[in-house]
């Protein structure tokens, strides 16, 4: 190995180690992040081998930290949180408070100063976003009642951590300094003030200006068609802005990207800048847990089994029983509790941001920050295992919302009863095709029955008056109770073909003269659908071309292309007049 060359050896060692481990997290069903931590540790100093460049991987780190913070900034959605505001914001604050008042608890018991079990505290309440959105979105609860109100949680718990890590750096020496007595409030209130009208003066601007000026940037390089200067202004404007903001207002790099990032949210070309940055705000994303995992002494778990064991409790079960409470005081149902509580079970990015900050202003020790690593690793690996718990209790009717037991109570003790409808459309998913679908179907006065696996979403309908079944359209019980041979037409508007091809095979087989209309993504798909049944296939790829070759204009008098015909290469083309 060339030694001469530390940042391209640290680079591969670090993205080749993280890909290996983070597949096979994810082929044993683990987050990714546990196999990201992994590499580090394997490449850190108090593991035999290769040990890395720790000045280069915190320098790649700092770049993952903007790049981690803009996307987080980049996806803040203010309406969001307002949705859920009644029960995420007190909830979250609430929650925040009794982790941090437990992390206090053990640090005091270990002898640590105030700021220290301060640190510490905060760095153990705030959940990983990665692991969080991820099992949510492996359970499609992300639309959800349920979903809503955790990501709002969520955004609750980075807008603290973002404000403490602002705040962290004026006050270290105060912090340090009242180790054993109160702190002055004299003490407290200048520095206090400085930095707020440092931060306000960044706001200011960036709203004044930044509000301006970045999107303007960015629709006059989009107009310019060139993709490459594209993603090289959304990666300009994330890092130029974090040191701006270091340099300029004395605020961290992370702040000054989450606000690039939520000026940019703004803008029209948001997802396009999103999408585009995706890659490598990924990979220095992976190099930053890197970086993490190499500053995990994995003997802490030998040599302090007991802190360890403290800290990982306080995270999978303090914090999971006061957010379980908090939810039920707020007389949501149980299964919403025990989401938000499962969510909330593990400890992620900002943990480590908070705990590197720490450490560096010599507000928290070493161990400290090994304990929080450790914590993060054994909670992010028990996460699926706490989620399929939930899973499984729930399934079994005991936690579900009342009027959603009674009803699966019902449906296990009398069949589905039968629609009265005729003459009607079923309709077989609600997801983007169906929920354009069904308005265009009652607009037209024909009865409509939809087929959905989500409670919510069918309980809106209800109250629009759409006769509704839940579960899955590939339910022969469900499919039987639809009266599929006095419908008018079986519209089958789920992504998945193979799901697809069983419900049109079942619906063929209850009709064999029903029109069957499925969609499809490819060509494999449309022959696998037409090949069980279906009347006709849809596919999005072909109706998109159909749309754009009407929009053709055609000779003056004359319409344009016939959509009916098959559109030959040699047909001639008029001139746009």
């Amino acid at each position: 190995m060339h030694h001469d060359t530390p940042l391209i050896s640290t680079l591969v060692m670090g993205l080749v180690l993280a890909f290996v481990l983070g597949a096979v997290a994810q082929r044993i069903r683990l987050s990714p992040l546990v196999g990201y931590l992994l590499a580090g540790i394997l490449i850190g100093p108090f593991t035999p081998g290769y040990v890395a460049d720790q000045k280069i991987a915190d320098q790649l780190a700092e770049i993952g930290i903007i790049l981690l913070m803009f996307g987080v900034g980049l996806h803040f959605s203010l309406d969001d949180l307002m949705k859920v505001k009644a029960i995420a914001i007190p909830g979250a604050v609430a929650q925040i408070a009794v982790a941090t008042l437990l992390g206090m608890g053990l640090a005091h018991l270990l002898g640590w100063p105030v700021a220290a079990g301060l640190v510490f505290g905060l760095a153990l309440s705030v959940a990983s976003t990665v692991v969080l959105l991820r099992a949510l979105q492996d359970r499609r609860l992300v639309e959800t009642e349920r979903g809503r109100i955790a990501v709002g949680w969520l955004i609750v718990e980075d807008i603290a951590m973002v404000i403490a890590l602002v705040l962290l750096p004026v006050l270290a020496d105060t912090l340090k300094g009242a180790t054993g007595q109160s702190l002055a409030l004299a003490e407290l209130i200048w520095p206090l003030v400085l930095t707020l009208a440092k931060v306000a003066g960044f706001v200011i601007i960036m709203l004044l200006v930044g509000r301006r000026v970045i999107p303007w940037i960015m629709h006059w390089v989009a107009h310019t068609g060139s993709r490459e200067l594209f993603r090289l202004a959304v990666l300009a404007i994330a890092l130029g802005v974090a040191f701006g903001a270091a340099t300029l207002f004395d605020v961290s790099f992370a702040l000054g990207a989450f606000f690039a990032g939520m000026i940019l949210a703004e803008s029209e070309l948001s997802q396009r800048a999103a999408q585009e940055t995706l890659p490598l705000r990924d990979a220095f994303a992976v190099l930053f847990f890197v970086s993490v995992g190499m500053l995990v002494d994995p003997m802490i778990v030998v040599r302090e089994p007991l802190p360890v064991l403290v800290t990982l409790l306080i995270i999978v079960l303090g914090k999971s029983v006061a957010a379980y409470l908090i939810v039920r005081l707020f007389r949501h149902p149980p299964s919403t509790a025990l989401t938000i509580s499962a969510s909330l079970a593990q400890i992620g990015e900002f943990s480590f941001i908070l705990a590197g900050l720490g450490v560096a202003l010599a507000l928290l020790p070493p161990d400290a920050r090994d304990l929080i690593l450790a914590g993060a690793i054994l909670s992010i690996l028990l996460n699926p295992v706490f989620f399929a718990m939930v899973d499984r209790y729930l399934a079994r009717e005991s936690a579900r919302p009342k009027e959603e037991e009674e009803s699966r109570k019902r449906a296990a003790r009398e069949p589905i009863p039968n629609t009265a409808l005729t003459g009607h459309v079923v309709l077989i998913g609600y997801g983007r095709v169906g929920r354009f679908i069904a308005p265009r179907v009652i607009e037209a006065g024909i009865p409509l029955l939809v087929i959905d696996t989500d409670a919510d979403v069918l309980k809106n309908l209800n109250g629009d008056g759409i006769e509704t079944i839940r579960g899955n359209g590939v339910n022969k019980e469900i499919l039987a109770a639809t009266n599929l041979a006095g419908a008018r037409c079986l519209l089958v508007a789920v992504p998945d073909a193979f799901e697809s091809g069983y419900a049109v095979e079942l619906g063929r087989k209850a009709n064999p003269a029903l029109k069957i209309i499925a969609r499809s993504h490819s060509e494999e798909e449309t022959a696998h659908l037409l090949k069980h049944g279906a009347t006709e296939v849809v596919m999005g790829e072909h109706e998109i071309a159909k749309a754009m070759i009407a929009g053709i204009p055609g000779p003056p008098g004359q319409k344009g292309p016939d959509l009916g015909q098959p559109v030959v290469d040699d047909t001639p083309v008029a001139e746009p007049s």
